[in-house]
């Protein structure tokens, strides 16, 4: 047991290691062929990611780089002068060698606008002449399915919904639902300005309730079965407006492009949604291989697993005020 609890440890340190949140480049026309540039990059404690945009045609810089910091990542602005933009590829230098992806967004005087989501392995894209909102709707919904496939937080208190709805699949459609309702709403509502949280705290509090889920599972295997357990859904619901906020705080570092703002929401949700889906099928088909194997020692692995990644999780971030 201790043997597996120090791998529970060491496996939660890499998941929060691997928590990267996407680069964002956003580039505005401000003049005839002038833009001003913001550039986030990601930090990994107080390193910023060795990433940089280059363009293959001509881009001159005409203001000095302004940067700061922000808590988790690295601002800098500045301005550039580029005649004929659209047809340039834009590279990210160094994208290749990291385990995150870059969103770009680039705006033009005319109206016209331009999304793409550059990743590890497709690092560089062309500028095309005019920008869809197919292109910005796919480039969300593919930020929102990744979003949720790596959130090894959202995931796990997921899962612990599923392991407390149990079996029956009224009550397993009920607590996924009430969660998936809850979170949207509070994802639009803080994407929109509607609502403001704090996100530091809302990611403390996120990891606390993974914790209870996990201790709401120990406690109903032995026969003291709490809220959680008779009506899963109210905490699914619950929880959810939480984790929503926490999907909203990661919506707004990625950035929202402007004039598509409610279509980037949609599809992000969606993106979100789907994610989830491809999650809860994996879990319930690997429950049924388990069943039929009759393994016996998982139904404790789970819960102290949920438990112990969950609360390093809380130190983690509780430190990080």
């Amino acid at each position: 047991m201790k043997r597996l609890l120090f791998a529970i440890f060491l496996w939660s340190g890499v998941c929060a290691a691997h928590e990267v949140r996407p680069a964002y480049l956003e580039l505005r026309e401000t003049a005839a062929g002038e833009f001003t540039v913001l550039w986030k990059t990601p930090m990994l404690g107080d390193a910023r990611l060795a990433l940089e945009p280059v363009f293959s045609g001509e881009a001159a810089m005409v203001s000095p780089k302004v940067g700061r910091r922000v808590p988790g990542a690295a601002i800098q602005a500045w301005t550039v002068r580029a005649p004929a933009l659209r047809g340039q590829a834009l590279r990210i230098d160094g994208l290749e060698g990291t385990m995150t992806d870059a969103l770009v967004r680039i705006e033009f005087a005319d109206g016209g606008a331009w999304t793409q989501r550059l990743t590890p392995a497709r690092p560089a894209a062309e500028i095309p002449q005019k920008d869809s909102p197919f292109a910005v709707a796919g480039t969300y919904l593919a930020l929102g399915v990744e979003h949720i496939l790596t959130g090894f937080d959202h995931l796990l208190f997921v899962l612990g919904l599923l392991i407390l709805a149990g079996s029956q699949w009224r009550r397993l459609l009920v607590t996924v639902t009430a969660f998936t309702g809850a979170h949207s709403i509070t994802l639009a509502l803080a994407t929109l300005s509607v609502v403001r949280v704090p996100q530091t705290p809302v990611e403390a509090v996120i990891a606390l309730s993974i914790a209870f889920a996990a201790l709401e599972i120990l406690r109903t295997r032995a026969g003291k079965p709490g809220i959680a357990a008779r009506a899963p859904w109210i905490v699914a619901f619950a929880f959810g407006l939480l984790h929503g906020f926490g999907f909203a705080g990661a919506l707004a570092e990625t950035g929202l492009p402007a004039g598509h703002v409610p279509l980037a929401l949609l599809f992000f949700n969606a993106g979100v949604e789907i994610g989830q889906l491809l999650f809860i099928a994996a879990v319930l088909c690997v429950a049924w291989l388990f069943r039929r194997a009759r393994v016996s020692w998982l139904e404790l692995v789970p819960p102290y697993a949920i438990g112990t990644a969950a609360m390093f999780w809380v130190f983690q971030r509780v430190a990080s005020f």
